[in-house]
């Protein structure tokens, strides 16, 4: 079997910037819909928020899905962000898998990190992910999505920062977001528009 360098190209570096804010995305393995429905979407959500306050994180923004999520926070003073991912995967799978009936199932795939060290970097990300549920077809309009931190910013950030934030442009992005997410809402399967 062949062994890959620590620099191979496949396998992401995750180094620890302490107080730098980060981008965080992760798939389910093979993009399986393991979260679909708002009963397990929610169950991601308070264990996100949950990992986020224990490991001394801070959130900024968040979208999560059926077979992913993105997430915008900042780090502590000390820590890691594979300890806290690696906390996050294995409280979420394990919570799920006691949902579903499917012991020791694995569930999280890879994730990708990113600092964002300059303001357009910051706020393009910012946006991408807080209408990230419009750029999958799941919504119109993002604080419809309720697994988003576009109807938190709404109801806690002044309008000049949802104004600015709203401004800096997204589309010309390059992250890892091939996944067709499915949102089902009171029971009735919002499916990914094809484009």
């Amino acid at each position: 079997m062949p062994t890959h360098p620590k620099d191979w190209h496949h396998a992401p570096h995750h180094v620890f910037v302490p107080n730098t804010t980060y981008m965080v995305t992760a798939g389910t393995l093979h993009k399986q819909h393991l979260f679909r429905g708002n009963e397990r979407l929610k169950l991601l959500e308070k264990t996100l928020f949950d990992v986020i306050k224990y490991r001394g994180w801070k959130i900024r923004a968040w979208a999560l899905f059926s077979n992913h999520y993105h997430w915008i926070g900042i780090s502590p003073q000390t820590g890691s962000i594979r300890k806290l991912i690696q906390h996050l995967h294995s409280e979420s799978a394990k919570l799920l898998n006691q949902l579903d009936g499917y012991p020791g199932r694995k569930v999280w795939f890879q994730y990708w990190d990113k600092c964002l060290t300059f303001e357009k970097s910051y706020f393009s990300r910012l946006n991408y992910v807080t209408n990230n549920p419009v750029h999958h077809g799941l919504v119109p309009v993002a604080n419809l999505y309720p697994f988003c931190s576009a109807g938190w910013n709404e109801r806690n950030l002044a309008t000049p920062e949802q104004r600015k934030i709203a401004s800096f442009k997204f589309d010309q992005l390059n992250e890892p977001d091939e996944f067709k997410p499915t949102w089902e809402e009171s029971g009735t399967e919002v499916p990914h528009s094809e484009r």
